[in-house]
């Protein structure tokens, strides 16, 4: 344990800045208490006015907090939510936002990954890399997956793009920890083609064979390929089809394992995600949001190759 506060206390100076006095609110479940216990106890020798809620595990990502919760993450400094299931792209997180509050979400997280990977990574580089494709992705108005044979478009026109740097030092500044990504909304109804996802996907975990997608018009029209039973929560209504999200992984210590939190920050990686995107400029509020990480991908923005087969030509 004392190892795990350590580690926590560099996080919450080196990413959350948090200063001596500020009130720093744990959010976790019965299966990450753990960790919770660990940046509870790291907030007090800090200096901080710590408060721990447990909850129970959510059923899916993306849905709601308790009341309570929600309630407490508007009023405290910080507040660090290592969970299950992911917290981000809910009205809680947004609403805590506004308020000033610096959210740093960690959905998925586990004890090991907490100790190395992407949590280890050089995060003034990780800024760097994600500030300059984040720029990009505000400036295009189109973006191009290609993959084994497969191609998917998707119309970026008048969304901006997001930084996830995992440094959260200002008043309403949040995102994931581990991060480095830089993701945005694409138009609801404006993605089209086909796309083999084959890192990890929220509801199965790692990929030990691909899954094929068909999308048309922004949604997503099926999905084959080995436990693709366990994604039917997409294709339930139009809302949870949606892809909302192109995502493109910033951090070079992250490791792919099984778990969307650190697989999505995958240097060179680019991944899709349907269902909630209101949380990060786009107007689709669904039962879940489920990310799907694509390895060696190319990409183009605007007709630009900005990664190509994994590499950055950024």
């Amino acid at each position: 344990m004392n190892d795990l506060v350590k580690i926590a206390e560099n996080v919450l100076i080196s990413c959350l800045g948090v200063k001596a006095g500020e009130e720093v609110l744990v959010v976790t479940d019965d299966s990450r208490k753990t960790i919770g216990e660990a940046i509870y106890r790291a907030a007090g020798n800090l200096g901080c006015e710590g408060l721990l809620l447990v909850m129970k595990e959510r059923e899916l990502s993306g849905e709601e907090p308790p009341a309570v919760v929600a309630e407490a993450m508007k009023t405290a400094d910080v507040a660090i939510i290592p969970t299950e299931k992911s917290l981000t792209h809910t009205n809680a997180r947004i609403e805590a936002a506004k308020n000033g509050t610096r959210v740093a979400t960690m959905p998925g997280i586990t004890q090991e990954m907490f100790e190395k990977g992407a949590m280890t990574a050089r995060y003034d580089e990780v800024e760097k890399l994600t500030a300059k494709v984040t720029e990009m992705l505000t400036k295009a108005e189109t973006a191009r997956i290609e993959k084994e044979g497969k191609v998917l478009t998707l119309s970026l026109k008048g969304r901006d793009g997001v930084a996830s740097p995992g440094v959260y030092k200002e008043s309403g500044k949040c995102g994931n920890l581990p991060s480095g990504e830089a993701y945005i909304a694409p138009l609801e109804d404006g993605s089209d083609g086909e796309m083999i996802v084959d890192g990890s996907m929220v509801g199965i975990g790692k990929l030990e064979q691909p899954l094929y997608m068909v999308i048309s018009k922004g949604k997503l029209k099926s999905v084959e390929g080995e436990k693709s039973e366990n994604l039917e929560v997409l294709l339930k209504n139009d809302a949870n089809a949606t892809l909302c999200e192109l995502g493109i992984g910033t951090n070079e210590a992250a490791i792919l394992n099984g778990v969307i939190l650190e697989d999505e920050k995958v240097y060179g990686t680019v991944h899709i995600a349907f269902g909630t995107n209101n949380s990060f400029g786009g107007v689709n509020k669904a039962e879940c949001h489920m990310d799907g990480i694509i390895l060696e991908p190319t990409l183009y923005l605007d007709d630009r190759m900005i990664i190509e087969k994994g590499h950055f030509l950024v």
